[in-house]
């Protein structure tokens, strides 16, 4: 009992220590910083979206249309008098929402197929591979358009398309890390006391390459928000009156020469949306991976 205490106390003992040294290490990273700094104010505006929005979203007022950002309204309305700052606030709703749903799902999807070529070898690393690649010859952005297409416009489709799309390159990845995983001491040590091949795959193998992963999918990200914004302005991604950002810009186009804000307001939000992530992912790449990290 007092060696399981102990045992407890000294494993608290180093994650304690591990968490201090990362976060000291983030702290060292301004620019990593600043890009935690807007995705947390990303999300708490999301989340507080009906308290912080000075007005609805979707509520029409066509005395008001297309008035230039004031004081009553910041960032100008649109040609239906609707307030362009309320709707990139709760746009942020959606922008959230797919960002999140893509993740959970190419996440999973490409580290198991991924580490699962990359242990077995042979016959499944060939078939797996060359179904990742057959995904890969095609361009993201037009294989997410054929789906979306395919499928029926909704933000929904969206997710499943860019989804569709988005796991070969993790694919890649975690086969490359457990290629690498697969023949280290540690591996060759639990094989040798009977370890299973299902054990030796997702509790030795697949740790492993989680950090690698993470990183990965921090950094495409951004590329989700821009597919995701290019299904909107195309038309196949969440419907009118959603606020969503891609929509705005394809709505507000027809004004850019004298109405510049209706199109420039959800186009700087995706900018620094998207760069926001970038540096966070660059950052969590210093953090997890020390062959990557900066002298």
């Amino acid at each position: 009992m007092i060696v399981q205490h102990n045992a407890l106390h000294q494993g608290a003992g180093r994650f304690y220590r591990s968490l201090r040294k990362s976060i000291d290490k983030l702290t060292r990273e301004p620019l990593g910083m600043l890009g935690f700094a807007v995705l947390a104010l990303l999300i708490l505006v999301a989340i507080f979206s009906p308290w912080i929005a000075p007005y609805s979203p979707i509520t029409q007022n066509l005395p008001q249309a297309l008035q230039p950002p004031s004081w009553a309204h910041l960032a100008g309305t649109d040609e239906f008098g609707r307030d362009i700052l309320s709707r990139l606030i709760y746009g942020a709703r959606i922008t959230i929402q797919t960002v999140l749903s893509v993740t959970v799902i190419v996440g999973p999807v490409g580290l198991i197929i991924g580490v699962v070529a990359g242990f077995m070898g042979g016959r499944t690393d060939a078939i797996l591979m060359r179904a990742t690649d057959i995904v890969l010859s095609f361009p993201s952005l037009i294989l997410a358009l054929a789906f979306a297409a395919a499928l029926g416009a909704g933000l929904g489709t969206a997710i499943i398309a860019i989804s569709l799309t988005g796991w070969p390159p993790i694919a890649r990845l975690a086969r490359a890390e457990a290629l690498i995983v697969r023949n280290t001491d540690y591996v060759a040590a639990a094989r040798l006391y009977g370890a299973s091949p299902l054990r030796l795959l997702f509790l030795y193998i697949a740790p492993m390459c989680i950090p690698s992963v993470v990183v990965r999918l921090t950094m495409n990200m951004a590329g989700i928000i821009l597919t995701a914004a290019a299904l909107g302005f195309l038309g196949l991604g969440a419907q009118p009156p959603s606020p969503e950002w891609g929509a705005m810009i394809s709505s507000g186009r027809k004004f850019m020469i004298d109405n510049w804000w209706v199109a420039v307001m959800p186009g700087i939000a995706i900018l620094l949306t998207s760069l926001a992530f970038n540096l966070v992912g660059d950052a969590l790449r210093d953090l997890l991976d020390p062959r990557h990290a900066r002298s």
